[in-house]
């Protein structure tokens, strides 16, 4: 069956639930899972109207900020495996459109399953990036198993 299963995380409260069921998944198959966070490079924050520059911050300290805030995502979801006897790394990765990140991911680690959220961050964010999942699911040249909260509501 499956033997390495990535599951991406953006620091949400569902994809920490998801991330979870990840684990029981891997666990109860013996598979391995790489834990993944996707940032955004600093050329994504720079509009037309110079926006970074109002708040005087530089490509350096947005990149620093950026890992340590995906390090803080990875590091409790690391412990979970680690606690469940899950074999995992994780991995950050830059890239201007967080779905192709992700799949670039799989294909870099070798994963052949990926383990997703129906969706992540909400509000602005959420309608900003479009649905991060379904690009996923269009993009992927592994499967892609979807995760639905209970009562989740479309």
């Amino acid at each position: 069956m499956y033997k390495k299963i990535l599951l991406p995380i953006d620091g949400s409260d569902i994809s920490a639930q998801t991330a979870n069921s990840g684990i029981s998944f891997a666990r109860q198959i013996g598979a391995e899972i790489v834990v993944l966070n996707v940032t955004q490079p600093f050329s994504t924050l720079v509009g037309f109207d110079g926006v970074a520059a109002s708040y005087a911050i530089s490509d350096v300290d947005y990149e620093e900020a950026a890992r340590r805030e995906a390090e803080e995502y990875l590091k409790p979801v690391m412990d979970r495996a680690e606690t469940a006897g899950v074999k995992a790394a994780s991995a950050i990765v830059s890239n201007y459109n967080v779905a192709d990140g992700v799949v670039e991911a799989a294909k870099e680690h070798g994963c052949d399953l990926i383990y997703i959220a129906t969706h992540g961050r909400s509000g602005l964010s959420r309608l900003l990036l479009g649905s991060v999942t379904s690009k996923v699911i269009q993009l992927a040249p592994v499967s892609v198993l979807v995760y639905r909260l209970e009562g989740e509501k479309d």
